[in-house]
């Protein structure tokens, strides 16, 4: 009970600090797509989603906050799921690349980053986690704008009232 009042308190004070985020809801939402996106990929997350605002123009301040909210933990919870779809982009099988991520994690070391062995792993999983990223990214993007959206409409139509 505790948790859901304390979870509810952390994301209504984000979502209140997203939507007092200055710049268009275009700016903001392509923000945060940028940073779910840099946050799924493992070993870019914040200061990729900052790099990419500035490239992209977006919000950067939506961007380091997706970037950070999604950095890391989402990229260990996707792992199968980029191993199958970078497998299936590559028509490879992922069972086999499963095997193989599992015997370099198991046996890791630096040497070992150099085998073949790795790149059969490294390069279905790069290319798994890049067509997620790209995904939800675009996905939390379009959800984003109609939130954002949805919130600025209810305002005015509030402040029409009064």
């Amino acid at each position: 009970m505790i948790k859901n009042r304390l979870l509810k308190k952390v994301f209504g004070f984000f979502l209140d600090k997203i939507f007092k985020i200055n710049g268009t809801p275009e700016k903001i939402a392509a923000g945060i797509g940028l940073g779910i996106f840099s946050g799924i990929l493992p070993g870019t997350g914040p200061a990729a989603a900052l790099f990419l605002a500035l490239i992209f123009r977006a919000n950067r301040a939506a961007a380091l906050f997706a970037g950070i909210l999604t950095n890391t933990w989402l990229s260990v919870l996707t792992f199968i799921l980029a191993i199958k779809v970078g497998s299936a982009i590559l028509k490879i099988d992922w069972m086999q690349v499963k095997r193989d991520a599992e015997s370099v994690i198991s046996g890791f070391h630096w040497a070992g980053l150099f085998k073949i062995s790795f790149l059969k792993v490294v390069f279905p999983l790069f290319i798994g986690y890049l067509a997620i990223g790209i995904i939800a990214g675009f996905l939390s993007y379009l959800a984003a704008l109609f939130i954002i959206r949805r919130h600025l409409d209810g305002h005015k139509a509030g402040n029409q009232k009064e």
